[in-house]
């Protein structure tokens, strides 16, 4: 069954815009937990050149993204796979960029892990890991937004939660990837950019 999401609907543009800006102009990008499907299509339809392959661990989503991309047609959409980041052998064997939307906040911290130590096997060096969601910064002040989203999650699972900046570049640093930038996004959001052996950089403006 095709789900809906009503926040792909606010945050896919301001998302794409960034992506144009950290994206290779051709190649495949793996996209980790697609959810319901709908940003693997826009992607897709926005970055023609680029071969969008979705991914998500839950079968429910893969049915969806399965049917959003049926009813779509691109045919640089690629048929979703099943993939945990926290298991060891991944479904794909390379790719040019990683993209993950909105998973590490509600998903155990050994899959953020994961992630990190699965792109370092994917991505060539200088390939870049890109991260949406809210985070935590021990240098700015957590919005009150936020700060009631990190506590209804971690009600709902105590693994989850909005991680703290510092803790994703320590896990992204030890599996080999430095933070190359960090844009401010709507909602009280950030993609950040991990390269492969890169580095670092200062923040970027989204503008």
């Amino acid at each position: 069954m095709k789900r809906v999401s009503p926040a792909v609907a606010r945050n896919s543009a301001p998302i794409a815009d960034v992506l144009s800006k950290e994206l290779p102009e051709i190649g495949s990008v793996l996209e980790v937990a697609s959810g319901t499907g709908e940003h693997a299509v826009f992607m897709a339809r926005r970055f023609p050149s680029i071969q969008w392959q979705p991914t998500d661990p839950d079968p429910d989503a893969l049915a969806s993204t399965e049917e959003w991309a049926r009813e779509a047609g691109l045919p640089n959409l690629e048929r979703p796979l099943l993939l945990d980041v926290r298991d060891t052998v991944w479904p794909v064997d390379r790719a040019e960029a990683v993209v993950c939307i909105n998973m590490i906040h509600i998903s155990p911290w050994a899959a953020t892990a994961g992630l990190f130590r699965g792109g370092a096997e994917l991505l060539t060096e200088g390939a870049p890991l890109i991260l949406y969601g809210p985070y935590l910064e021990n240098d700015l002040e957590t919005a009150p937004s936020n700060v009631a989203f990190d506590a209804d999650l971690r009600r709902r699972d105590s693994e989850w939660g909005l991680r703290n900046l510092d803790d994703v570049d320590s896990v992204a640093n030890a599996a080999g990837f430095e933070r190359t930038a960090r844009y401010q996004m709507p909602a009280n959001n950030l993609v950040l950019v991990y390269r492969k052996n890169a580095t670092p950089k200062t923040e970027t403006p989204a503008g």
